[in-house]
């Protein structure tokens, strides 16, 4: 009697009650570095997985829509963009999506565990393509802690961290963005990755977040994208400025005939992107 071929899948806890699985064809990597747990999969509907202490971050079938958002968007707001600092980012994708601008001459890189981008280097070059370039700098070290002492500095801060626990906890915090705002020149830009509204757990914290980014930004806005791999598939970003509304000043010609080829952004979906659900909008307006 032939014996049952093994499955392997790996599953994330959207919460207590909902899980989400991907079925696995290989393990590729693992290691408990200083600061998190780092695996590797192989799958074949969703290609090479990057997972952080079992939260799914990468895959090279949706990473793209991630990285759209979270960098063309501001990007189309202020073309002429220079020098910006990204926070995590480890995987490299915001840093390679970024280095598609002539204009960016500079970027720093601070992500606090240097195995996520050996890693990423070896098993994610889809994703990790642009971090040897000449125009990144990396620095291993506490987002929190880099960004402190910085003034006027920089055009655009990304911060691409992880969920708001564990190393990107900090990250989180009206300390932070008081910090990203006297770090930005009097035009820059903060996006950041914003998490769900979805699921409970989620939302208190984003709510959190959003709150403190008021506090410290004249505009603070939301804006949406679609990621099936991430919990509820409902992903939001943060975008706040000392000048520049995400609408009224997205220069749509401008951005349009530098001629990027892109898989998800568009201008048309930039403005699109801005108009939330009710059921986010209720939530954001809790105080």
């Amino acid at each position: 009697m032939l014996g049952k071929i093994m499955e392997l899948w790996f599953t994330e806890n959207h919460t207590d009650e909902a899980r989400f699985s991907i079925k696995v064809d290989k393990h590729l990597f693992s290691k408990q570095s200083e600061f998190q747990r780092i695996d590797v999969f192989e799958s074949k509907e969703f290609g090479k997985i990057l997972t952080l202490d079992g939260f799914l971050m990468v895959t090279e079938k949706d990473e793209f829509i991630y990285h759209d958002m979270i960098t063309h968007v501001p990007m189309a707001v202020n073309p002429n963009i220079s020098k910006v600092l990204v926070i995590g980012a480890g995987d490299g994708g915001t840093v390679r999506e970024l280095l598609r601008y002539k204009t960016i001459t500079h970027i720093d890189m601070v992500e606090i565990d240097k195995d996520v981008v050996t890693v990423c280097k070896e098993y994610l070059p889809l994703t990790a393509c642009g971090l040897t370039d000449n125009k990144v700098h990396l620095y291993f070290e506490d987002g929190l802690k880099f960004v402190r002492g910085k003034v006027s500095e920089y055009d655009l801060i990304i911060v691409d961290s992880t969920d708001p626990f564990g190393p990107g906890e900090g990250l989180f915090t009206k300390e932070f963005y008081g910090n990203c705002y006297r770090a930005l020149k009097e035009d820059g830009i903060l996006v950041n990755q914003h998490e769900s509204m979805y699921y409970t757990s989620y939302a208190e914290s984003m709510k959190r977040a959003h709150q403190r980014i008021q506090d410290s930004f004249p505009v603070a806005k939301i804006y949406q994208a679609h990621i099936p791999t991430y919990p509820s598939g409902h992903w939001l970003f943060g975008f706040a400025s000392k000048k520049y509304d995400p609408i009224q000043d997205l220069d749509s010609d401008k951005w349009n005939k530098l001629g990027l080829k892109t898989k998800y952004y568009n201008t048309d979906l930039h403005v699109g992107a801005f108009a939330i659900p009710n059921y986010v909008k209720e939530q954001l307006e809790e105080r």
